[in-house]
């Protein structure tokens, strides 16, 4: 495509008209990843070009190197209020090629590519024009996703991956750009996922999964990355019987409503597909480990969804944990934590995620000694902790 004829379809356009403006884009380059397969290995990246102000989603010209070309599909050229994003694949290239961006009108801050921020160099001829080096290197499209999504991993050790998303409305992309924004999920879920981490770290499920090899995977939802359309809103309390998610899995799915109450649990496991958990609906976790229970093992944990929207957390020898309403009723502003029955911790997040600054405070119920204030400060256009 001629520069001139990329820029009338690209450059500019509105949010409205990016369905219809960048896969004609992609489409026109799709031969040259084809010779850049007959020529060898082939890389994938993805680059988030960060807007200094938000302001309506739109495409800048973009520039790329002879036998690179952009993914095909609309989910991989996105734009946002905040930001826009691409992928691009061809000869594989760790050294990184030379990408063009000019975009009249809009001041980029900052590149960002697999959670860290690329050099740019800006054109002094041209004040529109930038460069940057960027790697080609992942071995699929998939493998790029760090690139696009904003997240803090408090803990990575044995038996745990524990992350939380830091969500904006204004990098919101996808099926998010096309509903209300879920203001008290987003909240919520970091209440939910730090008395989550709690609860495993106190009743020992976190060290017996250690010393099992498994680990538990504790998570939010995403609500920038077209690639993963990971909605509606909804959190993570699953068990890995490994390392990862290539092991036998119970992938738990707690779906929030409107009111950031917990209603359903899609329970995805191995071998057995989606199991439905409603509201009083028990969810036994397995490990994999030994012929018991059909094949699923020895019980690991039962999950029942609460009356209040909440979360029960029975290990098999007890005492039961819950994640509970707040002082309110609700779980928008706090959640409780209970164990054995009885009011344990009270805890509550403020995420200010345009500065990379989230506080996570817990108080002891049982024990003022339990209480603490813990401030996470990460980079805001990563999430990388600082």
């Amino acid at each position: 495509m001629s520069t001139l004829s990329r820029r009338t379809v690209v450059a500019g356009a509105s949010g409205a008209g990016l369905a219809l403006a960048l896969p004609r884009a992609a489409h026109a380059a799709e031969p040259h990843a084809a010779e850049a397969a007959q020529a060898g290995e082939v890389g994938y990246a993805a680059f988030r070009l960060v807007r200094a102000w938000p302001g309506e989603p739109a495409a800048p010209e973009i520039s790329l190197p002879a036998g690179y070309a952009f993914v095909p599909g609309e989910q991989y050229q996105v734009a946002s209020r905040a930001e826009y994003y691409s992928f691009v694949s061809g000869p594989r290239n760790d050294a990184g090629v030379e990408v063009s961006v000019r975009w009249p009108g809009v001041r980029v801050r900052a590149v960002v590519h697999m959670e860290r921020r690329l050099a740019l160099r800006r054109d002094p001829a041209d004040r529109h024009r930038l460069t940057f080096t960027l790697p080609v290197n992942q071995p699929t499209i998939g493998a790029n996703e760090p690139t696009l999504q904003i997240w803090s991993h408090p803990d990575l050790s044995a038996g745990m991956y524990f992350k939380l998303d830091h969500n904006d409305p204004d990098r919101a992309a996808g099926p998010w750009q096309e509903v209300p924004w879920p203001a008290h999920e987003v909240r919520s879920q970091l209440h939910q996922l730090v008395a989550a981490h709690a609860v495993l770290l106190d009743s020992g499920l976190k060290a017996t999964a250690a010393a099992k090899g498994h680990r538990w995977f504790v998570a939010g939802f995403e609500t920038n990355n077209a690639v993963h359309a990971d909605n509606p809103p909804h959190w993570h309390v699953s068990y890995n019987s490994g390392a990862d998610f290539s092991a036998p899995t119970h992938n738990t799915h707690f779906w929030l409503d409107a009111d950031a109450r917990n209603f359903y649990n899609g329970m995805d496991v191995t071998g057995l597909g989606r199991l439905r958990h409603y509201v009083g609906d028990p969810a036994a976790v397995y490990d994999f480990v030994g012929d018991a229970n059909g094949g699923r093992g020895e019980l690991v944990v039962t999950l029942t969804i609460r009356p209040d929207g909440g979360l029960d957390i029975a290990p098999p020898q007890g005492p039961g944990y819950a994640i509970a309403a707040g002082r309110d009723g609700s779980l928008l502003d706090e959640v409780t934590v209970e164990r054995g029955g009885r009011p344990w911790l009270r805890v509550t997040t403020e995420d200010h995620y345009h500065v990379g600054l989230l506080t996570v405070r817990v108080r002891g119920l049982l024990d003022p000694a339990e209480s603490h204030t813990r401030v996470l400060r990460y980079d805001p256009l990563t999430g990388v902790l600082v």
